[in-house]
């Protein structure tokens, strides 16, 4: 007990997390007027206010839960044979389906981080992911898989040259990752925007702003119906693995670790630390296309000014979570893909502003990020290695 209740990566991360459902339930409470009228009387009659408080807080969050696990209801429906076995798992389907894409630009935001540089592009990788993956799955009209391997490539490709560029500037004038990738998320929105209306690119027939559709034969498997989880959880698993592999067993991996860990240190080992920013920023960038590429070819299935959402964004929230390891980050992507799923079904049931799951998330992060703050509360005892320290510190 005295070895868990220490400043180590779970317990800093559970608690933050708790912390962050606590100050939620708090917001819940004070943002329902119903509930703050019990409180006006709290002297004379306290437990109205503590029960009322407490049924709108355990419903939002059993709403919260059921959106993005699964209705207990519903899966005993199934059983007796009332229901089928996809409106039983749709929940879960629905949170694979939002953390697909995070996965990968959390783990590019993660790679990066591990070289000791801040990717603040991957929202601009996504894009230009999404726009190659979407004009080579509706323009090439190949076979089947062929069809679905080309788009992919292409938005990882995309995504590449995205990152490739401020590498390249990092690695030639110095120039600051930030400053270059922010400048360049600005860009592939704004071409994004631009091509979609362009002839050849816009659907026929359309006077807004939307592209033809992929064709299906380039479109992510799906199970289909309610489902909507498609092949790229999969993919995401996968790559989380290479990604590990990469960081841990690779000579490469090893030259990021050294490069993150003190440049000048590995440059005086014999590293090319230019050539390592160049190929990390274009690896970070590539992983970003990918998910780019799965946003486009497993839900959206069309290019639109908003077809990325912000899965580059909140990658950057996903890795800090993960605590910028490979598997923490996947993990930390099916978090916050559940709460983006239990958080419609919190705002239909419950009247919960689908915001407050961002704040929750901001919350969550907040915390992650003052580590001293945690440990200061629950007053833990220092442990031996936390690792945030190392992986952090360049961010």
């Amino acid at each position: 007990m005295k070895r868990f209740w220490s400043a180590n990566n779970f317990t800093l991360t559970a608690l933050s997390m708790l912390m962050a459902v606590v100050i939620g339930g708090v917001l819940i409470i004070i943002s329902d007027a119903t509930v703050l009228a019990k409180f006006g009387y709290f002297t004379a009659r306290p437990s109205d206010a503590f029960e009322s408080s407490w049924l709108l807080v355990s419903t939002a969050y059993a709403d919260l839960l059921k959106g993005a696990l699964g209705d207990p209801a519903v899966f005993s429906a199934w059983f007796s044979g009332e229901a089928t076995w996809q409106q039983a798992f749709a929940p879960i389907s629905e949170t694979l389906t939002y953390a697909a894409p995070l996965v990968f630009t959390g783990l590019s935001v993660a790679l990066a981080f591990r070289g000791g540089l801040f990717n603040i592009g991957a929202q601009g990788q996504a894009v230009l992911g999404c726009i190659a993956a979407g004009v080579a799955g509706f323009t090439f009209g190949l076979p089947i898989v062929l069809n679905l391997i080309v788009a992919v490539v292409a938005g990882v490709l995309g995504g590449a040259l995205w990152g490739f560029i401020p590498g390249l500037l990092k690695a030639r004038t110095g120039a600051h990752e930030v400053i270059t990738t922010i400048m360049l998320n600005y860009t592939a929105g704004l071409f994004l925007a631009w091509l979609v209306i362009q002839q050849g690119i816009q659907a026929p027939g359309r006077s807004d702003a939307i592209s033809k559709a992929v064709a299906e034969s380039a479109q992510l498997p799906s199970p289909g119906g309610v489902l909507r989880v498609h092949l790229g959880i999969i993919l995401a698993v996968l790559t989380t693995a290479g990604v590990a592999w990469l960081l841990n067993k690779s000579a490469f991996g090893f030259e990021i670790r050294a490069v993150g860990a003190n440049p000048h240190a590995a440059k005086t080992a014999g590293i090319s630390v230019a050539k390592t920013y160049v190929l990390l920023m274009a690896v970070a960038g590539g992983l970003a296309g990918f998910g780019g590429a799965t946003q486009v070819l497993g839900t959206a299935h069309a290019l639109t000014p908003s077809v990325a959402g912000n899965i580059g964004f909140d990658g950057l929230l996903v890795a800090l979570l993960g605590r910028t390891r490979p598997w923490g980050t996947l993990f930390a992507a099916l978090l916050f893909g559940a709460l983006r799923a239990g958080g419609n079904r919190m705002q239909s049931f419950s009247g919960i502003s689908l915001e407050l799951v961002t704040v929750l998330q901001a919350l969550i992060v907040i915390f992650i990020a003052a580590p001293a703050l945690v440990k200061a509360i629950f007053r833990l005892r220092a442990s031996r290695a936390t690792g945030l320290g190392a992986s952090l510190a360049k961010g």
